[in-house]
């Protein structure tokens, strides 16, 4: 091992900053409007379920490569693989994957910047729910404002970076996470005590399965299994480069499982933020993306103190959105140190200047080049980087990581099952059943929703047939 590789400073820090890249987007934006869809609370269960039954075996299996190598994605492969094997090639698409997700992330992840500027100037403020739609609607026609905030992403999030791993990661990432974790938790206590609030938490946390059925069991159920599966981030060697930061006196396993929990605990205090703060103001819990910028702003503008709980709501967005950013940066920055060992302040002032031209299209992608629609009318940039990563790249990369973890062309299950359990915490079972399970159930699901992916955009009539 490199006695001269850079560590976290403190194992807090290692679990904030994992859990950072873990939770973003996916888990305020997405899973409050899914829930809302799905039926509420009886989607929460299910969800629940296919998270540890899924998301945290992948989990490991990325941090146990990253730890028995002590390498970032660069070079892990490539010192766990038997000789004369092509594992190492995979790091390729992984790391695609990486500016893939940055080429839109980082144009969302200024929409929240933006957003939390508008609400403290208040803007929102005195305004009719048709104002409050027509304002995304400026704000995705204007490139000026588009590319302006995307390029103040980026630039945030790689100065971070180039501070170094422990006085810029680590430090700062730990200040956003818990000042998310307050504003979250202050935000939760205003929503449920909202008049009205009531009926929005029975909905979400008293299971009804009738909702389910209502809404379409089939789709319901994997759009509960996507959720947990691409919550976390898996696939493209994003979590691989924490895993090489765990030290061998903590368990993979008690690491992974604190994660999922972070994770899963952000995901559902930003429901109980949302969906009893729709029901008090009679408005939907299930309107699609649009809920973030459209619906909420609404209620802000209606809720005493609203600017606000507006102000500190998309802020915790806002953090939540450059802790991924920030982790992903890390992990672009450590994998070319790692692969050519470049000095990371060289590879920051190259990444930047890449990433932001990357993003330009999908910053344009609303307004001076809409005309390109990948899937048809209404679609955009956005959505092809999208679902090249989130349906292609993350389920391939998993199997990809599960397959080397538990096959002996790969790493090798007692290999694996040895790394993730060394040290002192929670131990995953080894039994026959559960390798079986890891070995050859994961990836057949993990084909299932990509096929299912695929089907769904191309072929939505076969789809609905089959799964609706």
């Amino acid at each position: 091992m490199n006695s001269n590789r850079e560590s976290f400073a403190s194992r807090m820090g290692f679990i904030l900053i994992s859990a950072g890249c873990a939770i973003g987007l996916g888990n305020v934006w997405r899973f409050p409007f899914i829930t809302g869809q799905y039926g509420g609370a009886a989607f929460v269960v299910i969800y629940l379920f296919f998270l540890l039954v899924f998301g945290l075996p992948i989990l490991m299996a990325e941090f146990a490569v990253g730890r028995a190598a002590n390498r970032s994605v660069g070079r892990a492969f490539e010192r766990l693989e038997p000789k004369h094997s092509k594992w190492h090639l995979a790091k390729w698409p992984m790391i695609a994957g990486n500016y893939l997700l940055m080429m839109f992330y980082t144009t969302v992840c200024g929409w929240m910047l933006y957003y939390f500027y508008r609400m403290v100037v208040g803007d929102f403020s005195n305004v009719t729910p048709a104002q409050v739609g027509a304002m995304f609607g400026e704000t995705l026609a204007s490139p000026a404002i588009q590319v302006g905030w995307m390029v103040a992403t980026t630039l945030i999030g790689f100065g971070i970076v180039s501070l170094g791993l422990q006085k810029g990661v680590e430090r700062i990432t730990k200040w956003m996470m818990s000042f998310l974790f307050v504003i979250m938790i202050a935000l939760a206590i205003r929503a449920v005590t909202l008049p009205g609030a009531g009926a929005g938490l029975r909905f979400y946390l008293l299971p009804n399965f009738d909702h389910l059925v209502k809404n379409g069991i089939g789709e319901a159920l994997f759009a509960a299994l996507g959720q947990s599966f691409f919550t976390l981030s898996l696939g493209i060697g994003a979590m691989t480069i924490f895993g090489s930061y765990i030290k061998k006196d903590h368990s993979i396993a008690k690491e992974a499982a604190n994660i999922c929990a972070l994770d899963t605990a952000v995901a559902l205090l930003a429901g109980l933020i949302i969906i009893p703060s729709c029901f008090a103001f009679g408005l939907e819990p299930n309107a699609g993306p649009g809920l973030i910028f459209v619906t909420l702003p609404n209620v802000f503008s209606q809720m005493p103190a609203g600017r606000l709980c507006g102000a500190a709501f998309f802020l915790f967005l806002s953090f939540a959105a450059l802790s991924t950013v920030v982790a992903v940066f890390e992990n672009i920055t450590t994998f070319w140190r790692d692969a050519r060992r470049f000095d990371r302040r060289e590879v920051v002032r190259v990444n930047a200047v890449l990433v932001v031209l990357l993003s330009i299209p999908c910053a344009i992608g609303f307004n001076m080049i809409s005309g390109f629609q990948p899937f048809g009318e209404g679609s955009c940039v956005l959505d092809l980087e999208d679902f090249l990563v989130s349906n292609t790249l993350l389920p391939i990369g998993s199997i990809l990581f599960i397959v080397f973890c538990c096959h002996k062309r790969g790493w090798g299950e007692e290999k694996f099952y040895a790394e993730i359990n060394t040290g002192k915490g929670f131990k995953f079972p080894t039994h026959k059943i559960v390798r079986f399970y890891v070995k050859w159930v994961i990836p057949v699901v993990i084909a299932i929703i990509l096929i299912q992916g695929y089907f769904q955009k191309f072929a939505p009539e076969l789809y609905n047939k089959i799964f609706g």
